[in-house]
């Protein structure tokens, strides 16, 4: 942590909240975030079907909706891996 300048857990704290704030506000906007080497959060959306209550057999309308996805990128996986 010290050689990105970054001195105290208070510091690097206050330096990922900064990040996840960002990344939060961009995609609230409807956009994409790339962080190269890392991965890339984006924005899904799903249309409007229908399903099946898998209890009942019944077939429901499931709404539209939008949520967060995450996409690993080549050297976060390399490093898991």
């Amino acid at each position: 942590m010290k050689a990105a300048g970054i001195e105290t857990k208070a510091q690097a704290h206050r330096a990922v909240e900064a990040v996840f704030d960002a990344i939060t506000q961009t995609m609230g906007r409807g956009e994409d975030v790339a962080i190269t080497g890392f991965g890339t959060f984006r924005v899904a959306k799903r249309a409007a079907r229908e399903g099946r209550n898998p209890k009942t057999g019944e077939k429901i309308q499931i709404a539209a909706s939008v949520k967060p996805k995450f996409r690993a990128g080549k050297s976060l996986k390399e490093a898991v891996a």
